[in-house]
C-alpha cells in the first residue's frame, strides 16, 4: 500500500510533469530577482506580441473598470502592479501552452472554459471579500490542472473514474484517492511547486476542496477556490439547481452574504467570464447571467401548462442524452498528445526530457542504493543513407530504429533520441551485467531488422556504449554519466563499428 502522506515521490514516478514554458520561466525569474527591474519584464512581455495584445484587451477590460484606456506594457504594470501584470501573463502563457487537444476524449475547450469561468469568480470574491491576493486570478485557473495532467498520463483509468463521479456523486478526490493514492490538488501542487509558483499560489490549490485543513493563513484563499470551482460548475452543468442551493449556504456560512449580493455576484461572474473568455480566445458557449437563465425558465413556465407526466418524460430525456454523451466520452481512443516532451519525428521523449529524466533517476539511484545503467548509441554510416536514398529515408531509418529499440525496453526504461541519429536508453535498477546482456540483445535485433527503401532492402547497424552506476562512495553528476556512456560510443565507432562497448570503469554514487 503506497503511503498517501508522501504523495510527492509517488506523483512523480506515475505522472508525466510537463516543463514550464520558457517565457513563464523568464517572467518568473525576473520578478524573483531583486536584480532585475520593471523595465527586464517590460521587455520579456512586450518581445511577444500576442500576448501584449491580450494583456492590454484584459487591462482595458470591464474587469478591472480603470478610468484611462492603457496602451503599453509598462502603464498597465504602473497602475495595475507588477504582480497583477505577472499574474495575468503567465496565466495567458500557461493556457497556451496546454491547450492542444487534437482528436481527444477530453474536452480541452470546456476544460478552459470552466477553469476560466473560475478564476474570473474568484478574482470577484476577492474584490468582495477585500482578501488581499494579486494571484487570485492564476491560483483559480490552475486549481483543477491536475485534472488535466491525470488525464494525460492515466487515460483509460481516468475516464473510468470520471464516469464512476458521474453515476454515483461521490467526490473525485476520494476516487482519486482510492484509484492512485494521491489527487488533482496534489498533483497540482507538484506541478506549480515543480515551476517555481509561489506558496500562496500552490498551497491554497493543495488544499482547495479541503480548505479547513489549509494552513492558516491561506485558507480564505482555499475558500474562496472552493466557492469559485461551484460558480463555475453553475455555469458549465446542466443540472446546477441543487449546486445553487448550496452555494448559498456555503457563502452564507464563509462570507455572510444574504441572497441578493450572491445572486448580483453570480451574474456578474457569467457577464465578466464572457469577455475574459474571449480575450483567451476561447468560445463561452452559451453562458448566460443566472438571473437571466431564472427568468426565461418563469416565462417558459407560464407559456405552456406541462403536465406532471410531461416534466417526467423530459427528465429522462434530459438524462439519456447525459448517459450517451458519457459513453461517446468513454468510447473515444485519441490520446492527448503531449509534444512538450515527444520528439517529432519518432515519438520517443526528446533531448530536453531525457536530460531531466536522467537526473531524477541519478537521484533515485542514490536515494534507494539501486544500480543504474546508460546507454547511447548511434546508426552505424547514417550520412550514406541521406546521401544515397534522401532525407526522407533517413527519416524512415530512424522512425524504424525507435520502433525496434522501442520494443526492446521494459516499461520502465527511458527511451529517447538523443539528437540526430543517437538514442539514448536509461535502464533503471540495471547493473553492468544486465546492461551488456540488453546492449548486445539490442544491437543483434537491430542488425537483423530489414527495412524498405524504395525499391531496395536495407540493414543498418549501430554502435553503442554504456556506463552503469553502483552504489559507493563518490559523487556522480549527470555530465559525468553522458560522457562516461559517450567515450564508450566512440571506442566501440573507433574499433570498427557495430558492437557495444563498456565504459572503462564503473561509476559509484554515495550511498
Amino acid at each position: 500500500m503506497v503511503d498517501s502522506k508522501e504523495p510527492g515521490r509517488f506523483i512523480e514516478e506515475q505522472i508525466d510533469i510537463p516543463s514550464p514554458p520558457a517565457i513563464a520561466i523568464q517572467i518568473l525569474d525576473t520578478v524573483q530577482n531583486e536584480e532585475s527591474s520593471v523595465n527586464d519584464l517590460v521587455r520579456i512581455i512586450s518581445a511577444d506580441p500576442a500576448l501584449t495584445g491580450k494583456l492590454l484587451k484584459v487591462a482595458n477590460s470591464n474587469f478591472y473598470s480603470l478610468q484611462n484606456n492603457i496602451t503599453s506594457v509598462d502603464r498597465a504594470i504602473s497602475v495595475l502592479g507588477t504582480e497583477v501584470i505577472k499574474n495575468i501573463a503567465l496565466s495567458f502563457v500557461i493556457t497556451s501552452q496546454l491547450s492542444e487537444d487534437g482528436e481527444s476524449s477530453f474536452n480541452i475547450d470546456f476544460f478552459w472554459r470552466r477553469s476560466i469561468t473560475s478564476a474570473v469568480a474568484a478574482e470577484l470574491l476577492k474584490k468582495a471579500t477585500n482578501l488581499q491576493n494579486d494571484a487570485m486570478f492564476v491560483t483559480a485557473l490552475l486549481q483543477d490542472i491536475g485534472i488535466l495532467l491525470l488525464y494525460m498520463s492515466k487515460q483509460d483509468e481516468y475516464l473510468n473514474i470520471l464516469k464512476e463521479r458521474k453515476n454515483t456523486q461521490a467526490r473525485l478526490i476520494d476516487l482519486e484517492q482510492r484509484e492512485f493514492n494521491f489527487d488533482h490538488q496534489q498533483v497540482g501542487f507538484f506541478l506549480v511547486s515543480n515551476w517555481g509558483l509561489p506558496e500562496s499560489i500552490a498551497l491554497p490549490i493543495k488544499y482547495h476542496h479541503i480548505s479547513s485543513e489549509a494552513p492558516p493563513e491561506y485558507q480564505r484563499s482555499a475558500e474562496i477556490l472552493k466557492i469559485a470551482d461551484l460558480m463555475a460548475t453553475i455555469y458549465s452543468e446542466k443540472e446546477a439547481a441543487g449546486k445553487v442551493r448550496q452555494l448559498h449556504e456555503e457563502m452564507v456560512e464563509h462570507f455572510s452574504m444574504n441572497s441578493d449580493e450572491i445572486e448580483t455576484l453570480l451574474d456578474e461572474v457569467a457577464y465578466e467570464s464572457i469577455e475574459i473568455l474571449e480575450t483567451f480566445e476561447i468560445d463561452p458557449g452559451k453562458i448566460k447571467p443566472y438571473s437571466q437563465i431564472l427568468q426565461k425558465a418563469n416565462t417558459e413556465l407560464g407559456k405552456i401548462n406541462l403536465s406532471y407526466e410531461q416534466v417526467v418524460l423530459e427528465l429522462k430525456q434530459e438524462k439519456d442524452k447525459a448517459e450517451r454523451f458519457a459513453e461517446q466520452l468513454q468510447k473515444a481512443n485519441s490520446q492527448l498528445k503531449k509534444l512538450i516532451s515527444r520528439d517529432g519525428l519518432t515519438g520517443l521523449y526528446n533531448h530536453l526530457h531525457f536530460q531531466e529524466t536522467l537526473e531524477k533517476e541519478i537521484a533515485r539511484s542514490r536515494r534507494y542504493g539501486a544500480p543504474l545503467s546508460l546507454i547511447m548509441l548511434d546508426i552505424d554510416f547514417f550520412k550514406k543513407i541521406n546521401d544515397n536514398f534522401g532525407h526522407a529515408s533517413g527519416d524512415l531509418v530512424l522512425k524504424n530504429i525507435g520502433r525496434v529499440i522501442r520494443g526492446a525496453v521494459r516499461s520502465s526504461d527511458i527511451v529517447a533520441r538523443y539528437g540526430g541519429e543517437e538514442f539514448a536508453v536509461i535502464l533503471p535498477e540495471t547493473g553492468e551485467t544486465g546492461l551488456r546482456v540488453f546492449a548486445e540483445r539490442l544491437r543483434r535485433s537491430i542488425e537483423k531488422t530489414s527495412m524498405e527503401i524504395g525499391k531496395e532492402q536495407i540493414n543498418v547497424t549501430i554502435s553503442a556504449g554504456g556506463a552503469t552506476l553502483t552504489p559507493g562512495e563518490n559523487q556522480v553528476s549527470k555530465q559525468m554519466v553522458i560522457e562516461a556512456a559517450d567515450q564508450a560510443l566512440y571506442s566501440s565507432k573507433r574499433n570498427g563499428r557495430n558492437r557495444f562497448t563498456m565504459g572503462t570503469a564503473p561509476l559509484a554514487t554515495e550511498n
